[in-house]
């Protein structure tokens, strides 16, 4: 369910503004959006892991806080960034 550290830093190095850059909201969401993504392949399988679901709850909301952030800030890197991720909103 989590991601490798292989695919933790394929993800730094792709959405990160500068080396050695974990911290920006852009990285954060993409490492988010990635754990999300592997949890929902997970319920298609595990339907009544709710224990998993609180945690899937959780993250979601900590990428909209991000998001929400992030467009507060800089509304380019903000349309930016959902459009690379596939994100609607």
């Amino acid at each position: 369910m989590s991601i490798t550290a292989e695919r933790k830093k394929e993800l730094i190095g792709e959405y990160a503004a500068k080396a050695d850059d974990t911290g920006s909201p852009e990285v954060q969401v993409a490492i988010l959006s990635e754990r999300i993504n592997n949890l929902t392949e997970h319920f298609k399988s595990h339907a009544k892991d709710n224990h998993s679901r609180r945690g899937l709850l959780k993250l979601v909301s900590k990428r909209r806080r991000l998001l929400d952030y992030l467009k507060a800030k800089d509304e380019k890197r903000y349309q930016d960034l959902i459009k690379r991720l596939g994100i609607r909103r």
